[in-house]
């Protein structure tokens, strides 16, 4: 694995059964990314964008290639191990929020902390602080569907970063928002670059791939700088 490097793909390969045929989505994949980047991955419809993050966050595995994500081998990983790292390295941010509606704010953030068999106690403290830096801490007691588009994606991200990740994978974070709230978010995110994270965010916006720090190109299944 590169020197500083967080996450590393090399010679990549991905296809799916298409009848008695294969059907080839991802072709010889090279990426690194390294900490307090904030890099995008911008491709249009079927360019095989979703298949690379599924597979950088540890939900698909590819043909072939090597992937390492924080000095650990994830080719070499088995179901238990993928799991883990998924849990302890990367916090996601969908497009359609994915929060479980039936529990409010505080419920869905502590999840991640109580999978990970973080105390309870610690984990709503951990919670609350990290929801009051996204100005939600007058939302803990609400249920999604009383929250605005935005203050959904807000407490998305508080879910992503209550575990402190190594990685923050976004899909597509402005898909479901109108123009205004999606350039909150991506300020939002921004911010989160400045303070040192790393993000790597899925996109097929022009737009919002222009306000990453670097912006690579997928197309086709195969990813250009």
């Amino acid at each position: 694995m590169s020197e500083h490097a967080l996450l590393e793909l090399k010679n990549i390969n991905k296809s799916y059964p298409l009848g008695s045929e294969k059907l080839q989505v991802l072709f010889d994949i090279n990426l690194t990314v390294h900490k307090s980047e904030f890099i995008a991955v911008r491709g249009p419809s079927g360019s095989g964008k979703s298949t690379l993050m599924n597979i950088i966050g540890c939900m698909d595995t590819a043909d072939t290639g090597e992937y390492f994500l924080a000095d650990e081998a994830v080719h070499l990983a088995d179901d238990k191990t993928m799991t883990r790292l998924r849990n302890r390295h990367i916090g996601f941010i969908f497009q359609k929020y994915q929060l479980i509606n039936k529990y409010d704010v505080l419920q869905n953030v502590i999840m991640p902390l109580l999978i990970r068999g973080v105390p309870r106690a610690e984990a709503i403290e951990r919670a609350k602080v990290t929801l009051a830096m996204l100005g939600l801490e007058n939302r803990l007691k609400h249920k999604p569907n009383e929250l605005s588009g935005g203050q959904q994606q807000r407490v998305s991200i508080a879910r992503a970063l209550v575990g402190e990740p190594d990685l923050l994978l976004a899909d597509e974070p402005t898909g479901a928002l109108d123009s205004k709230t999606g350039e909150d978010v991506l300020t939002l995110f921004k911010e989160l670059h400045s303070q040192g994270h790393t993000i790597l965010m899925i996109t097929h916006d022009a737009y919002v791939g222009a306000q990453a720090q670097k912006e690579l190109h997928i197309i086709d299944g195969k990813l250009y700088e």
